[in-house]
């Protein structure tokens, strides 16, 4: 009697897009067991907030999702992650703006909360897999024996950048069946589809716990209002704000002051002073620091010092030439060949060998306290 051969199962993150509902359908033709899941995120739960539910889950969404799942055939499920999204990154944004850094949630998102929870999910329902709809390729490296991150065939949405924080244990387990296309070649295999059951709402371009036009209003409530000096760089007196936290290096926008405009260059946390600047071209530089990082693959921490690499300071932004140096086993300088606009600490920088992410860091302060 011939033994019947079992499926590999695969548990799908479905945030309610065509990305993911492509990753979905890819797979099951490919011949996986299927299982479509939604994560729950929490939102500020305010008057002032003018969003009344998490951007990246609500009701809209869920409701695609699941129809998406009902078309293909497959089981769905909306798993609740409220406590623990509030517990790791909204504490986690509140600390960093605490400590006038500019964070960077959805990289600390993916990190702690979405393929984490999902591989929880894989091995609660005896799975094999996790699939998410990002743009990115992962390689099994036979010499090294280890799992590579590597871009995506379609550049403009490549999204490594934002899975660059991931860890072997978590990468060894995760599918990512959008890496050979393009975003234009799943739209022709969507339509060839003839699914009619997606939202065609604009995608909000708010955080996704906050309204964007709420946001001044969390800062206040959350950290408060601490007022302190306007200066330039020259350290003359221009003006006064209610807090550093309520800026980010490189904006122009709300420092509300005659004889503009002014762009941040700036946050003296000691002081409490803003310094600002008339010329956006003070906001260039070459050189930074970064920490908090995290090597994809164990052997790159060997050979990183004085390596020639591509460096990515912000997502969609240009991928610049540079060398990294070792400072101590945590602390990391970065020299470019070009300098760059607005390298704002609390970001991250995502550091590539020419189409392999190594890895990211925090961007730091200019110097280490």
């Amino acid at each position: 009697m011939k033994k019947e051969i079992t499926k590999k199962k695969v548990i799908v993150g479905m945030s309610g897009g065509i990305d993911s509902a492509m990753a979905l359908y890819l797979l099951k033709k490919q011949g996986y067991d299927v299982m479509g899941v939604s994560l729950k995120f929490g939102v500020w739960d305010s008057e002032k907030n003018l969003l009344k539910e998490n951007v990246c889950c609500n009701r809209g969404a869920f409701l695609v999702a699941k129809n998406i799942c009902n078309f293909f055939g497959v089981a769905y499920k909306i798993i609740d992650v409220k406590q623990e999204f509030n517990n790791k990154i909204i504490k986690y944004f509140i600390n960093d703006v605490k400590s006038n850094y500019t964070p960077n949630p959805c990289i600390m998102c993916n990190h702690l909360i979405k393929i984490k929870v999902l591989i929880d999910v894989m091995k609660k329902y005896k799975a094999d897999f996790v699939a998410t709809g990002h743009y990115a390729k992962i390689v099994f490296n036979k010499t090294s024996k280890e799992y590579e991150l590597r871009l995506s065939a379609d550049k403009k949405k490549d999204q490594t950048y934002f899975l660059s924080q991931l860890t072997q244990n978590q990468i060894k387990y995760l599918k990512l069946p959008l890496a050979n296309y393009t975003k234009d070649e799943l739209y022709k295999i969507f339509k060839k589809l003839g699914i009619k059951i997606f939202d065609k709402t604009k995608q909000s371009q708010d955080f996704c716990f906050v309204a964007n036009k709420s946001y001044n209003d969390w800062l206040a409530t959350t950290i408060g209002i601490k007022p302190g000096k306007i200066v330039d760089n020259h350290n003359c007196e221009l003006g006064k704000h209610n807090g550093l936290h309520f800026y980010t290096i490189g904006q122009r926008k709300g420092i509300n002051l005659a004889n503009g405009p002014f762009y941040v260059l700036a946050k003296d946390t000691k002081t409490k002073k803003l310094v600002i600047v008339r010329d956006q071209k003070d906001l260039f530089k070459k050189e930074f620091f970064i920490d908090k990082i995290n090597l994809i693959n164990s052997q790159e921490s060997v050979k990183l010092n004085n390596q020639e690499v591509l460096v990515q300071i912000r997502y969609g932004d240009k991928r610049e030439k540079g060398k990294i140096k070792v400072i101590t086993k945590n602390q990391f300088k970065i020299i470019l060949k070009k300098p760059k606009l607005a390298i704002t600490p609390g970001q991250f920088a995502v550091i590539y060998n020419g189409n392999k992410c190594l890895g990211s860091g925090r961007i730091r302060k200019d110097k280490y306290e």
